[in-house]
């Protein structure tokens, strides 16, 4: 087998495993949700709950990062997926608010520790010439495990009830466990760092102009893609919907950033980027702001597709920029800065906004955000 060959091989590998464990972390956010709102909570506790799963990685990413740049990626994704694991089966083994709390904490944690050296293997894999394709390719990948983990956790709960599904999705981060544990996967080995006088500061990166940009934009696509995570249960239980509709509206936000990152290729010869950021912010700003008159299930669905095509088109685009822009040897570092301001932003979302809509109603947090998404996108265009 050639060079050529193996490095497709593994990539393919590595993106299914990455799959697997996103769909994993997708179905338990909605099932966390659903099985808090049958136990009775607010839209202030459903937030605290998924402003639970970026706890840990915005305080620790940085450091998994630095980590990884050192010794690899292979452990800590071993690592990552067992946690996984065992986080997704706590509920089902001990029923109740404590252990929803417990698992949405460590789930978060636990799936940061894999992504992060994925990430950074990603970058490194080949050719830096094809570096946007590869994330592309990532991004494509984890828009299928967008549409299937909520698709088929709200099945499942409807079928089997939250404890059942709880076991059903812990058994899946076995799968990239065993694989990479038994060492098929060829994985590039750590980039030696840049020669240097002092010791590395995160205020480098921070004071590198087009990096910082880059990352503020990043934190605009987070905030939006939380709210859509947390508040679509909400949504959904207020509207009387089952389960299983939940999650069929959730995949349809899958869908759409899938279908709008398969024609990225073709929207990125024909638009600069700044017009395609400004774009995608403007069109996930106006449909936030039309959710607050979704009345069924069918406008809710076309309302989170059109928010994913606006998010969708974001992520490809922002992990190419940041991995051209890494300095040597700091690629998981940069990741880890990205992936702690967007988690900073998943914790002070749903918090924030949760608090918003049990006090205020739910049209305010949407078109607040909406506000935000737009102003960004003003501001690309800007700085153009």
């Amino acid at each position: 087998m050639s060079d050529a060959s193996g490095a497709r091989r593994s990539l393919a590998t590595l993106v299914g495993l990455g799959v697997l464990n996103h769909s994993v972390l997708g179905g338990l956010r909605v099932e966390i949700a659903l099985d808090a709102l049958a136990r009775g909570a607010t839209a202030a506790t459903v937030g605290l709950l998924m402003a639970l799963f970026a706890l840990l990685p915005m305080f620790f990413s940085v450091a998994i990062g630095r980590f990884v740049d050192r010794t690899g990626g292979r452990g800590p994704m071993i690592a990552g997926s067992a946690l996984l694991a065992c986080s997704t089966a706590l509920p089902a083994v001990f029923p109740g608010y404590p252990a929803l709390f417990l698992s949405s904490t460590i789930a978060g944690f636990a799936f940061i520790l894999f992504q992060i050296p994925v990430q950074q293997t990603i970058g490194d894999m080949g050719e830096p010439r094809k570096r946007a394709k590869r994330f592309s390719q990532m991004a494509l990948g984890y828009s299928i495990s967008g549409m299937a983990g909520p698709l088929s956790a709200g099945l499942a709960i409807d079928a089997f009830g939250f404890r059942t599904t709880y076991l059903l999705l812990a058994i899946v981060p076995l799968v990239p466990l065993v694989v990479l544990a038994s060492r098929p996967l060829s994985l590039p080995a750590p980039v030696a760092a840049a020669p240097r006088e002092r010791p590395r500061a995160l205020a480098d990166l921070w004071r590198h102009r087009v990096l910082r940009r880059v990352l503020a934009i990043n934190t605009l696509f987070a905030v939006g893609w939380d709210l859509h995570t947390v508040f679509v249960p909400v949504v959904g239980a207020r509207l009387g919907l089952a389960a299983a509709e939940i999650g069929l509206v959730l995949a349809t936000f899958g869908a759409a950033t899938f279908a709008v990152r398969l024609a990225m290729p073709w929207i990125a010869s024909r638009a600069a980027e700044t017009d395609v950021i400004a774009v995608a912010l403007f069109t996930a700003a106006v449909a936030y702001a039309t959710v607050p008159f979704a009345a069924n299930a069918g406008v809710l669905a076309l309302i989170s597709f059109a928010i994913g095509l606006g998010l969708g088109s974001g992520q490809p685009m922002v992990m190419s920029l940041l991995s051209a822009r890494a300095p040597p040897g700091r690629m998981g570092e940069v990741v880890g800065l990205r992936i702690t301001l967007a988690q900073s932003m998943s914790v002070a979302v749903p918090l924030a906004f949760g608090t918003l809509g049990s006090t205020l109603g739910l049209a305010p947090v949407f078109w607040g955000v909406g506000a935000c998404l737009a102003t960004g996108g003003v501001l690309v265009r800007r700085r153009e």
